[in-house]
């Protein structure tokens, strides 16, 4: 048995090992173990000494969020249907109705209305977005919360570099990259990081013990398969045993949070989330994704923008604000990403709108970015960028910038072919103070 078992291949060995932590160790129940392990392989060399962000709160908006009904109003347009543009507290800065909260932020935040993609599905958008390379059946490409963790260093040992919370756009990771740079997921941010702590009846001696075992039972494999993907699973267990005694678990509890705070983000999914994803910066966490869904307003467009918006507007300000007030705002860029936008042109039999690359609308806020400002314009009805267009390759550089992630590094898939962090885009600097 000893000799078939050592003549296993990686990939039924990797197996093997999983299935030791469930039995074996009593860690079984520990989500995506293995994202948690963090190789001393990365490349966080040559990362830019002018980034000002030290983490990512990403927004993003599945489905395609309206662009005329929610940051890129046209007052008195046909195009612009029912919804009426209210003032912000910047001068000559007006937003959707739907965002009152919103208004009062509008003072952080730089609007870029000349967003646009060449991708009109959704899969395909969404993985656009995410990626900066358009999907292809014979590669799989990093998203930018994998780059990010590929890239830099971790500010928390004990924790992910990397988490997504809710929805779809959670089945995007790592791509060609090892595992351990994915996001852990969490479903459900009042559910915090499930089962991560070591059964009652599992002392500290004997999990020493069993991590005992298993180092001898991998000495022989070790040996004979000295490479990167064995070098991570090691890795794993020494930092799944770090998180699970580590105090920084907390920062995925919010009933550390008074009442008040909870209130004030908004009890549903989206608003627990943002505070969660604020927890995580305060503890290091360096990329927190929130999947926001329901934009793909095909039919009954005006009341699902009203319903969803004032969710957005609720979580978004509060997160803004609370930033702001302890002194993060500075160094955590907030994203509000979406896959498209959606047509001018308003669908009356069903009061909806259409698919639209063409033009859309994202946000940032903080890690540098300048608040108050509007990047690029549509026309007068928000068919057709006029002034400034950014393609996404140029958006995510922008992240990746205010990061400090090399745009030009080149990093290999396991095909021999060379990837950057954002294809060839190139970072908006006007964008930045």
């Amino acid at each position: 048995m000893k000799k078939t078992f050592q003549r296993n291949d990686p990939c039924s060995r990797r197996a093997f090992v999983c299935g030791a932590a469930k039995s074996f160790l009593g860690l079984g129940a520990m989500p995506l173990l293995s994202n948690l392990a963090h190789s001393a392989e990365q490349a966080g060399l040559g990362l830019s000494k002018d980034a000002k962000a030290k983490s990512v709160i990403y927004l993003f908006m599945n489905g395609g969020m309206s662009h005329l009904d929610t940051f890129d109003t046209k007052p008195g347009a046909e195009t612009q249907g029912p919804v009426e543009s209210i003032k912000t507290n910047v001068e000559g800065i007006q937003i959707s109705e739907y965002f009152p909260r919103m208004a009062e932020q509008m003072d952080k935040v730089a609007i870029i209305n000349s967003m646009r993609s060449t991708q009109g599905a959704h899969e395909q958008g969404r993985y656009y977005m995410h990626t900066s390379y358009v999907m292809r059946g014979t590669v799989s490409h990093p998203d930018i919360g994998a780059w990010s963790a590929f890239h830099l260093e971790k500010l928390n040992a004990s924790l992910p570099a990397n988490v997504k919370i809710g929805g779809n756009s959670a089945g995007l990771g790592g791509g060609f990259l090892e595992s351990q740079f994915a996001a852990l997921p969490i479903g459900n941010p009042e559910e915090g990081l499930k089962n991560s702590r070591l059964p009652r009846y599992i002392s500290d001696a004997r999990l020493a013990r069993r991590l005992q075992r298993v180092e001898l039972m991998n000495q022989s494999f070790n040996a004979r398969y000295d490479n990167k993907l064995s070098r991570a699973y090691a890795q794993m267990y020494d930092d799944a045993v770090r998180l699970m005694k580590s105090e920084d678990l907390k920062a995925f509890d919010l009933n550390q949070e008074s009442a008040e705070i909870r209130d004030r983000y908004g009890r549903n999914s989206f608003g627990q989330a943002c505070l969660l994803a604020r927890r995580l910066v305060e503890h290091g966490v360096r990329f927190i994704e929130i999947d926001h869904g329901g934009w793909d307003t095909h039919n009954d467009n005006f009341n699902q923008v009203r319903n969803r918006g004032a969710v957005l507007d609720q979580g978004m300000a509060a997160l803004l604000a609370d930033l702001t007030s302890r002194g993060m705002l500075d160094e955590t860029l907030v994203v509000l990403a979406t896959e498209f936008g959606r047509t001018p042109t308003i669908v009356e039999d069903r009061s909806g709108r259409n698919h639209y690359p063409q033009a859309f609308t994202c946000l940032m806020a903080g890690g540098g970015v300048k608040g108050g400002f509007r990047h690029g314009m549509t026309d007068k009805e928000g068919r057709e960028i006029l002034t400034q267009p950014v393609e996404i390759p140029d958006f995510n550089a922008t992240i990746a910038h205010a990061l400090g992630i090399p745009l030009d590094k080149e990093v290999y898939s396991p095909s021999m072919r060379p990837f950057r962090v954002a294809d060839k885009g190139e970072p908006v600097l006007e964008l930045f103070a």
